[in-house]
């Protein structure tokens, strides 16, 4: 019990210590801390080319090291973030924000899933209302009779609600 409960403790320690060994440390000085702010933001937004579903905050890959030299030198330089962005997209396409511009290149990645979703809903409803109706007309004498004869019942006269009166 002893020894299983260290086991557990030294797999943990492990798990932790490997996943800190990954994380990104940054060494940049900043000149205010509100550019401090803004980097970290821009970070997150941006995507790194190489690994595709990490931000380059995230990322230890040479070219999000890269861009993040590049986000504090343009921060430290006074650029904007609209400047900042507006560049990272230019120089490497729509791909590296996490939430890209809308426009006329992205608007299928905007509006795609509402449009899509509604079209699902409409089709759904109509589905569902065609399946609770009943047929208008009533079969004829002939489709009676074929009926009955199949179920093996004798042929009978049918029956107007003319007669009964």
């Amino acid at each position: 019990m002893w020894l299983r409960g260290n086991v557990r403790l030294l797999a943990w320690s492990l798990l932790f210590w490997v996943g800190s060994a990954l994380a990104v440390i940054e060494t940049y000085e900043f000149s205010d801390p509100v550019l401090e702010q803004r980097y970290h933001q821009l970070s997150q937004e941006l995507r790194c080319p190489k690994c595709q579903n990490q931000n380059i905050a995230d990322s230890n890959a040479p070219i999000s090291r890269d861009l993040r030299a590049l986000l504090h030198d343009q921060l430290e330089s006074g650029a904007k973030d609209d400047e900042i962005l507006g560049f990272m997209v230019a120089r490497y396409g729509d791909f590296v924000r996490y939430r890209p511009a809308v426009d006329k290149n992205t608007a299928v990645l905007w509006y795609g899933p509402g449009v899509l979703a509604v079209l699902g809903l409409i089709a759904l409803g109509v589905h569902l209302s065609g399946r609770n109706k009943t047929p208008e007309t009533e079969p004829t004498p002939e489709e009676l009779a074929v009926l009955r004869e199949r179920l093996g019942a004798e042929p009978s006269k049918p029956t107007n609600d003319t007669d009964k009166a």
